[in-house]
């Protein structure tokens, strides 16, 4: 018999962050009015850190962030956001097993 993979989200549950407080390696430039590239990282982002506020605005809380440059290859190119790999010893710890 097949062994259970299980979810995706029980997967990425067991990985762990450690955050750099005060020094986001994500942020996003001030906009008035967000780009459809911006509102779709609120639906691709895998590790849901982008999300429309309710002024219609997009902010990111990176926290958690998988590294994966979902965002990087949306919005680098265009100015939205500025994206850097976070200091040693900080940012996704990835337990595979």
């Amino acid at each position: 018999m097949a062994k259970e993979l299980g979810r995706v989200e029980e997967k990425l549950y067991q990985n762990r962050y450690i955050v750099d407080a005060g020094k986001p390696h994500i942020a996003i430039e001030p906009h008035t009015i967000p780009s459809r590239n911006l509102l779709a990282m609120t639906k691709v982002c895998p590790a849901g850190c982008y999300a429309e506020t309710d002024t219609g605005q997009v902010e990111i809380v990176s926290d958690g962030c998988l590294e994966c440059g979902t965002c990087r290859v949306l919005l680098e190119p265009t100015g939205e956001i500025t994206w850097s790999y976070p200091r040693g010893g900080f940012g996704v710890l990835f337990k595979f097993g």
